[in-house]
C-alpha cells in the first residue's frame, strides 16, 4: 500500500477512514445523518492529491470529530467514482443528512479549506461540555434528565451545550414548544451541531401538524382522492411521528413518484428530514435507495 493510504488507518488519524463500495452505505450515507462526512476522491498517481490529502487529514484532527474524512481511491473504487460523476481529481464532497451538501475540485490552499469547512461544521473542543452529562443520562429517565440539566444550566449558564442536551430531551418527552425555545436560544456556533440539525428536523415535522386534521380524517381524504397531495403529506407526517415510520415514508414516496415538484419538492424534503430523525439504519437505507431510484 502506498504511503498516503497507510495514513488512513493510522491511529494518529481516528477521524479518517477508507471508503469502499462495501462500506459506502453504512459509513458515509447512514453515518452522515449523525456526523458530516467529507469524501476525498484521490489516486496514487495524482500530484495535487498528495498536497490536499495531508491538509484534509490535519483538519479532520483539528476539528476533533466534527466531521469525518472518508478517502476514496478512484482506481480501486471506479463504481463509486462513477456514481458521484467524478471527472477530475482531487474532488471533495461533503455529505450531510445523507445527501451531498457541498463540494469542490482541485487542491485548495489551507485557508480556503478552512473557509469551506466553516460554512458547514465547527471544531469540537476535546472533552466537550455535555459529554459527561450524556453518559450520566443513560441511567436516568427523561424527566430526571431534564431536572438534572436544568440544575446544571443554572450552575453553569455559560455552557450552551447543556442547553442543547436539554432541548433534545424535551423533544423526547413531547414538549415541542419548550424544545423549540431552547433550540432557538442556542448561540450560532451550535447551529450546525448534528444533534441541533436532527432536532430542527424533528421540530419541522411536528410543526407541520399544527392545526392538521386527525389521522382518520387524512386517511379518508387519501382514500377518496389518491392525488390529494396535501392530505398524503400530512398523513405521512402523522404516521411517521406515530411510530409507523415505514407507512409514513411510503406516503412521501407516493408523492415523489407522481408529483415530484408539488409544493416546491416537499416530498423530497420530508424524506430527508425523516431520514435525519430515524435510528433504524436498515430502514433508512432501504428507503433512501427507493428515493434515489425515483430521483435518478
Amino acid at each position: 500500500m502506498n504511503d498516503r493510504s497507510e495514513t488512513v488507518t493510522d491511529t494518529a488519524h481516528p477521524h479518517v477512514f477508507d471508503v469502499t463500495e462495501a462500506n459506502f452505505e453504512s459509513d458515509v450515507l447512514q453515518a452522515s445523518l449523525e456526523t458530516p462526512v467529507l469524501v476525498d476522491f484521490w489516486a496514487t498517481w495524482c500530484g495535487p492529491c498528495r498536497t490536499l490529502g495531508p491538509m484534509l487529514e490535519k483538519l479532520a484532527g483539528e476539528f476533533n470529530g466534527a466531521f469525518r474524512l472518508g478517502k476514496v481511491d478512484v482506481d480501486a473504487n471506479q463504481q463509486l467514482a462513477g456514481m458521484f460523476g467524478i471527472r477530475s481529481i482531487p474532488t471533495v464532497m461533503l455529505v450531510k443528512d445523507g445527501q451531498i451538501a457541498d463540494g469542490f475540485a482541485g487542491a485548495l490552499p489551507e485557508g480556503q479549506l478552512r473557509e469551506f469547512l466553516a460554512r458547514h461544521v465547527q471544531p469540537r473542543e476535546a472533552g466537550d461540555a455535555g459529554t459527561d452529562e450524556a453518559v450520566a443520562a443513560t441511567t436516568e429517565s427523561p424527566a430526571e434528565t431534564v431536572k438534572r440539566l436544568q440544575q446544571a444550566i443554572a450552575a453553569a449558564p455559560d455552557q450552551p451545550e447543556l442547553k442543547l442536551d436539554l432541548a433534545v430531551v424535551l423533544m423526547q418527552l413531547g414538549h415541542v414548544d419548550a424544545a423549540r425555545a431552547e433550540l432557538d436560544a442556542l448561540p450560532a456556533n451550535l447551529a450546525t451541531d448534528t444533534r441541533a440539525t436532527r432536532l430542527r428536523h424533528q421540530l419541522e415535522l411536528a410543526g407541520a401538524l399544527d392545526g392538521a386534521p386527525s389521522l382518520e380524517a387524512l386517511q379518508l381524504r387519501v382514500a377518496a382522492d389518491p392525488a390529494d397531495w396535501e392530505a398524503r403529506d400530512l398523513l405521512g407526517v402523522r404516521l411517521l411521528l406515530g411510530d409507523e415510520a415505514s407507512a409514513g415514508l411510503d406516503q412521501f414516496l407516493a408523492i415523489l413518484e407522481k408529483a415530484r415538484d408539488w409544493n416546491d419538492g416537499a416530498a423530497k424534503k420530508r424524506l430527508i428530514a425523516a431520514f435525519a430523525t430515524l435510528d433504524d439504519a436498515e430502514l433508512v437505507g432501504r428507503y433512501r435507495r427507493r428515493m434515489a431510484s425515483l430521483l435518478f
